[in-house]
């Protein structure tokens, strides 16, 4: 009961938004499943790129602002996303980044796991990885990207810490994960609940400095729940621990709660209803600008400031 079901979606900062929509879209083959705005800036856009229908668990959301400066991972950050790929791609996936010139590492293992690191074109980190557990999920198919080598949905999240022992307490007593792995200074944390987007890894480092959450850096990461019973009772627990949390906030296409965690990071709790095919259909997802009701008034106005986007 009240079980956090993994991850939900993870929310970076882009700069330029159509070379953030070609490199989602064209390089890594994702379906740009919502365009609307910042709920607290509407001339800015919210994307969320996932899988073909936006299952949660698949989704990476970006707010775009083209003048924004160059952001700088540091400790209080998620400052690795990891995604599942099927075993064997990661050589497609190299062929592909370097073809393509895409800022790549050189492929490595981690938890007896391959993964290979690159940067998107703001220069967020991300990893592709081989998962050693099974992973059913489909991932979107392109005309370069086939079914055998689609990227599936999210792995792990990397969150940089100068201690990590009061973060660790939030996913181990609040959210049911529990510590898996370690190696050195990095710790695994899972939780039982769900198949895939279960696994939190907590990097330690005591020395590391604040970063700038810019663009190319993590805004906040969202943990999934069932619905709002589960919400309010997961804000409950929260409460009590002495952390602010804010109310419960309706986002269109989930409802959430943020809190800041311990070590500095900002967690969302967000439900999986009521979804993307709200203002959509599941055919037509992404299509078209979708506006939360208290800008609906001021289409024409928020529409010209937007920057044109070539889909």
């Amino acid at each position: 009961m009240n079980k956090i079901l993994g991850l939900h979606h993870i929310t970076a900062i882009a700069g330029d938004a159509q070379r953030n929509y070609d490199f989602y879209t064209k390089t890594l083959g994702f379906r740009l499943v919502k365009k609307t705005v910042n709920f607290d800036d509407p001339q800015t856009y919210h994307f969320y790129f996932g899988d073909e229908v936006g299952t949660p668990g698949t989704i990476l959301t970006f707010f775009p602002w083209a003048n924004v400066r160059q952001g700088k991972n540091g400790a209080g950050m998620v400052t690795e996303i990891g995604y599942s790929v099927p075993k064997g791609s990661l050589d497609f996936w190299k062929s592909r980044f370097e073809k393509l010139n895409i800022r790549h590492d050189i492929l490595s293992e981690r938890f007896g796991e391959k993964y290979l690191s690159f940067q998107d074109s703001d220069g967020l980190w991300l990893n592709l990885i081989e998962a050693k557990h099974k992973d059913e999920r489909k991932g979107r198919k392109t005309d370069e990207i086939k079914a055998d080598v689609a990227i599936k949905g999210f792995h792990t999240v990397t969150l940089t810490l100068n201690n990590i022992k009061a973060t660790a307490a939030i996913l181990t007593e609040v959210f049911g994960y529990k510590q898996v792995e370690q190696d050195d200074n990095l710790y695994r944390y899972e939780t039982d609940a769900v198949e895939n987007a279960a696994i939190v890894d907590l990097l330690e480092m005591p020395e590391a400095q604040g970063g700038i959450n810019a663009a190319g850096t993590n805004h906040h990461i969202a943990f999934r729940v069932k619905d709002e019973e589960d919400l309010m009772a997961i804000r409950e627990k929260i409460v009590t621990r002495g952390l602010h949390i804010t109310e419960k906030i309706n986002r269109d296409y989930f409802y959430s709660l943020y809190f800041r965690e311990p070590g500095g990071v900002l967690f969302e709790i967000a439900t999986d209803n009521p979804g993307f095919a709200t203002d959509e259909t599941v055919e037509n997802l992404g299509s078209s600008l979708q506006l939360p009701d208290q800008y609906k008034a001021m289409r024409d106005e928020i529409e010209k400031g937007l920057p044109e986007l070539q889909m």
